[in-house]
């Protein structure tokens, strides 16, 4: 038996993965959206607009955590994706009045091309030197942007400045809460798509990858098609984000998409627990909101203070939000059997 062989013969079969290890039980899902449905009536329009990148960031954050959770790749290059994605509708909207719904879905395709054309090189790296190269392409693509060969679509370091739309049909609601209800929508299908695809046979394929390539590959996985795949899909996503981003901020700049927003993404990501879908949305929330509280405790030192609120979270809840909800379902459990 070849060495081969022997560690596919020792590998466990891939299951299918449970529901609880993506995603939230039925009726906490029900509340969760019937929240998100409901706040915006009764609140004013910055909290709409930091509800509405929340939800965007989550989806950044999601499509992290299939790469990163799913398939087991490291990447720092995600704000590149979501760059492409957000001067893709811009430039659509703005240079060629594309109606901005229709501008999503070609930001999703071209930034799914660019990922899984990216991924063929990246399929000789893994681990860190993965993560130095994603680095590399997060790093570079600002200066790109800012080249003047594109200077004319991008408006270079000026920018671009996008129009908002208005509520469609009339209907009685400001442009952010349009946008903020347009944006729930896309999130809760890209949500049930993602779930859908780590529970089909793509999904096993990516964990098994995961979780051992050598034994993956022996059981007839085709692992390069997969890992581009992955970064293919995770890339899409994220150029969808990048669209929402650049409608909601009204604006677009190569200095708005720097490293910064990659590691950003990655903290989310780890926050909210690597492979665990709806922590996705609770990183968002940590790395859109716990930065302005650390600048309400100290102006001064709110790096500092956000270094230590991080410190704490890690050092308390390692596992990220996942945990806290697997200690949350046990008490439950405890409280309905006494």
């Amino acid at each position: 038996m070849s060495a081969i062989e022997e560690i596919a013969s020792q590998a466990p079969a891939v299951d299918a993965v449970p529901k609880r290890a993506m995603t939230l039980s039925s009726g906490t899902t029900f509340v969760v959206v019937l929240l998100l449905l409901v706040v915006p009536l009764f609140v004013k329009n910055f909290i709409i607009f930091q509800m509405t990148m929340l939800l965007i960031y989550g989806l950044a954050v999601l499509a992290l955590n299939i790469l990163t959770g799913g398939s087991g790749q490291f990447s720092l290059g995600n704000s590149a994706f979501y760059a492409v994605g957000a001067y893709t509708s811009a430039i659509l909207m703005e240079q060629y009045n594309v109606n901005y719904a229709l501008t999503l879905p070609v930001a999703g395709v071209i930034c799914f091309g660019f990922g899984f054309l990216f991924g063929q090189p990246a399929l000789r790296l893994s681990g860190v030197y993965l993560a130095l190269a994603t680095f590399a392409l997060a790093t570079a693509m600002p200066q790109i942007l800012k080249l003047g060969f594109f200077e004319h679509w991008t408006g270079g370091v000026q920018g671009l400045v996008v129009t908002k739309p208005d509520a469609p049909f009339g209907l009685p609601m400001s442009q952010d809460m349009w946008l903020y209800y347009f944006t729930l929508a896309i999130t809760i299908a890209i949500y049930i798509f993602s779930v859908n695809l780590l529970r089909s046979r793509s999904g096993r394929a990516f964990m098994a990858i995961r979780d051992n390539e050598i034994a993956a590959s022996a059981m007839g996985i085709d692992v390069a098609t997969y890992k581009t795949l992955a970064f293919g899909v995770s890339a899409g996503i994220t150029g969808v984000a990048g669209g929402l981003g650049a409608i909601a901020v009204q604006f677009v700049a190569p200095d708005s998409y720097t490293i910064v927003l990659a590691i950003s993404l990655f903290l989310g990501m780890v926050v909210g627990g690597v492979g665990w879908l709806p922590g996705s949305f609770v990183g968002a929330a940590f790395i859109i909101f716990v930065p302005n509280i650390a600048e309400g405790i100290s102006k001064g030192l709110s790096g500092a203070v956000f270094g230590v609120l991080l410190f704490l979270v890690i050092f308390l809840v390692p596992h990220g939000a996942r945990q806290v909800a697997m200690v949350a379902q046990q008490l439950l459990g405890k409280l309905r059997k006494n």
